[in-house]
């Protein structure tokens, strides 16, 4: 050792200086932590294992009662088109115009009178049937309507009624065609969707076919069998909801989270619309389209749309929660995602915060919903001048205010259990497949 080098400082024991700060450690790569357990490898928690278990649970079940309620047979329901072989035929209008006509029973007057003559709208319009060549007929529009509502070039369906016994065939106004406008709109919202959402959007259209597949294809042949129809709204929406899940957002603790939530809340409503249908004594006859559908429906028409109303109950409430519930569960995923150390108890308390607002807004989507399809309705009670009390109490209003009643009512019960759910297993999830937006794969 030279003399002009010092020696080594020698290295001092921790506990030399108390108030020294400790050396930090490297930090170790290649380890797996989760919160709550240094070291141990991240693995779903027991929560989510429960909730598989349920969701495997309800899926298993809807698929038993789905095929233990599948139409067989033919379908029993009257074509309200084959008393008088009519036939629908699309068409051309090529001039419309104002002309006289005799007064009939739909031009009564508000004193009850009927008017000698009336103010009618002629359409001449060009069809051609079966191959063969093009000609026109005459027919009168649906009053209410103008020659600036059916100028030429619209296209419209025509009812025809073949010559039969002795008599010439007989053309009649129909309807518009409305194929292609409402064609356009779809096509539009369809492009509009995969383009804002992407894949994921993509997947919810997919979701959106299948769903009104199992409406066309199981619901409504069951319920026109004489399935019982809140089993088989319980089957159909079990079914909707987990596939339509799953195939738009994926398969994750999240999505489980929120699939959970839904069913809680299917049950409540339909719990709530049993309980509140037959508090409020609610008939199942309440205007002249279920009187029309009751007599097509057969001997069992009554009973069956009885069970109608609290299937429209169950598939009412299935869109709404599945609103609510990916939301809350995809807010608590963020709140986690933000704030690796927050606990179930803050993830609970900061989702429902955003839970309230939730509730306050949706409950105002639901009311306004219905009140905006009941608008007709509305308009003529108010017409009539009913007191409030007998309008609201009267069938056809008590029956939509206990549908939403019992829709908003679970949706205030899902959304607490959906945040307390999400809260358990988003603390328990791996932070980085949180900030990933994953969870954990099942």
């Amino acid at each position: 050792m030279h003399p002009e080098e010092a020696p080594p400082e020698p290295v001092r024991a921790r506990h030399a200086d108390p108030a020294a700060p400790a050396p930090r450690r490297p930090a170790r790569t290649g380890v797996p932590r989760r919160p709550g357990g240094a070291g141990r490898p991240g693995a779903p928690p027991r929560a989510v294992a429960w909730l598989v278990l349920v969701v495997l649970t309800a899926a298993v079940a809807a698929a038993a009662g789905i095929a233990l309620t599948w139409p067989s047979g033919p379908r029993s329901a009257q074509d309200p088109t084959e008393a008088g072989a009519v036939e629908f035929v699309t068409a051309r209008v090529v001039t419309s115009g104002w002309q006289t006509c005799e007064g009939t029973v739909e031009d009564v007057a508000p004193d009850g009178t009927v008017p000698t003559e009336v103010r009618c709208l002629r359409v001449t319009a060009e069809v051609g049937q079966d191959g063969d060549e093009a000609r026109t007929v005459d027919v009168y529009a649906t009053a209410g309507l103008g020659p600036g509502d059916v100028p030429a070039g619209t296209r419209v369906v025509l009812e025809r009624y073949p010559a039969a016994d002795g008599q010439a065939e007989v053309w009649a106004w129909g309807d518009f065609a409305r194929g292609v406008p409402l064609a356009a709109f779809a096509a539009v919202f369809a492009l509009l969707t995969v383009a804002v959402a992407g894949v994921r959007g993509l997947r919810a259209l997919l979701g959106l076919v299948l769903a009104f597949g199992v409406l066309g294809g199981y619901l409504l042949p069951a319920v026109v069998a004489g399935e019982d129809a809140l089993v088989v709204a319980l089957c159909a929406s079990t079914a909707i909801v987990v596939t339509v899940l799953y195939l738009a957002h994926g398969v994750s603790s999240r999505t489980t989270t929120a699939l959970v939530g839904t069913l809680a809340g299917l049950v409540l409503v339909t719990g709530l619309g049993v309980a509140g249908a037959a508090l409020a004594h609610l008939q199942p006859v309440t205007s002249e389209d279920t009187f029309q559908l009751s007599r097509l429906l057969g001997d069992d028409g009554v009973d069956v749309l009885r069970a109608v109303y609290l299937c429209g109950v169950v598939l009412a409430g299935l869109g709404v929660l599945n609103d609510v519930t990916i939301t809350q569960a995809s807010a608590v995923w963020e709140l986690r995602a933000a704030d690796p150390r927050a606990g179930v108890r803050q993830l609970f308390t900061r989702g429902m915060r955003i839970g309230r607002d939730h509730i306050a807004s949706t409950v105002y989507t639901i009311a306004f919903a219905y009140a905006g399809a009941s608008l007709p309705v509305l308009l003529l009670l108010e017409v009539y001048s009913q007191p409030l009390a007998r309008t609201l109490t009267s069938g056809a209003f008590a029956e939509e205010i206990v549908r939403t009643l019992a829709g908003a009512i679970g949706l205030v019960l899902a959304i607490p259990l959906t945040t307390a759910i999400a809260a358990v297993v988003a603390s328990g999830t791996a932070h980085a497949d949180v900030a990933a937006g994953r969870g954990h794969a099942h």
